[in-house]
């Protein structure tokens, strides 16, 4: 690939410090052939999270090392493989994950976090997919245990992992409400199968939250937001309810010990980073789940709008905003 023309170089997004977007630049990259266990990936659709804007900046709980390239999932066409890989090919249509470094025309990756495109997506809904519906799929069947008839209180049901959420909960056979903070991203949760949606926003939060379930309170909390809206989502918690922590954009909140004592319910904590890591059978398998649902159709990402690569601060500052219904998604072409 060094031999190349210079406007057919791969480039990637790259910075020499962690910092905001404005810290990032658009570089020629070329990260050579792959080792015998990786894949080389000719990316075509790359997704951008808040989670990976927050790391790139520095904000992230776990710091990456530096120079950093952003991004952790993608979608593209195998281009070459290592020695000791099996089950791929080149010219497969694949999606990717990793913890930085996929924000690239191309970009060697593991074969063992590569996994074949269901055919039913595009490039570039499979960007999006895996991280989030792997997210949301742990939180609710392995933490959550969510049952069918059960009721499941999604916060933030327009986000990526919040959509999923929605999906998967109907799947799992469970009566869905959707808490969001505009009127498209509630239009969203609508349209990926909830039964009810509510004004994140609505002075009277609690009392939407118990009139859309019939008065009742609500067994599983799926709650990426944190900050303000944590301790309101926990009171609204049935006996034996559960809370799942998957993330906190909005801060991280102060719970009072009493409700769980009060309520026999309990806060969970979702992470799914370190469950690939601490339980990897058990990760792939999740994964081969997920996947054959999107191959059915059953599963499958909203894209709220598309960047080319060049335009990466501008698509890196709509994702840490928030307020798109969807996803963000970094083009290759």
């Amino acid at each position: 690939m060094t031999d190349l023309p210079p406007k057919t170089r791969p480039r990637a997004v790259r910075a020499d410090e962690l910092g905001p977007p404005d810290a990032y630049k658009l570089v020629d990259h070329d990260p050579g052939p792959p080792s015998p266990t990786q894949v080389s990936i000719s990316i075509r659709a790359a997704g951008i999270s808040f989670v990976d804007v927050l790391t790139a900046s520095g904000g992230y709980q776990v710091k990456p090392p530096v120079p950093f390239i952003p991004g952790s999932e993608c979608a593209g066409i195998v281009a070459a493989i290592g020695a000791e890989v099996t089950g791929l090919s080149v010219g497969d249509k694949v999606v990717g994950s990793g913890w930085g470094g996929l924000f690239a025309d191309v970009a060697n990756l593991p074969a063992r976090t590569v996994r074949k495109m269901p055919e039913a997506l595009s490039f570039d809904e499979a960007a999006v997919f895996p991280v989030s519906y792997a997210t949301a799929w742990h939180a609710l069947v392995d933490r959550g245990q969510v049952k069918a008839g059960e009721t499941l209180l999604v916060l933030g049901a327009g986000g990526a992992t919040g959509y999923a959420a929605v999906q998967i909960g109907k799947h799992l056979g469970a009566r869905v409400i959707g808490s969001a903070s505009s009127e498209s991203k509630r239009a969203l949760a609508t349209a990926g199968g909830a039964d009810a949606v509510i004004d994140a926003r609505g002075d009277d939060w609690r009392d939407q939250v118990k009139a859309a379930n019939d008065g009742k309170a609500v067994d599983v909390v799926f709650d990426p937001v944190g900050g303000e809206a944590t301790d309101p989502a926990f009171r609204s918690l049935a006996w034996n309810g559960r809370h799942l922590v998957i993330g906190f954009p909005g801060g991280i909140a102060a719970l009072r010990t009493n409700l769980p004592l009060l309520k026999g319910a309990s806060l969970i904590g979702v992470d799914v980073r370190q469950f690939g890591i601490f339980e990897p059978e058990k990760s792939e398998a999740n994964r081969d789940t997920v996947f054959a649902l999107a191959a059915e159709g059953k599963l499958r990402p909203a894209i709220a709008r598309t960047y080319k690569l060049e335009e990466f601060r501008a698509a890196m500052e709509d994702a840490a905003a928030g307020k798109s219904a969807g996803r963000i998604v970094l083009s290759m072409g």
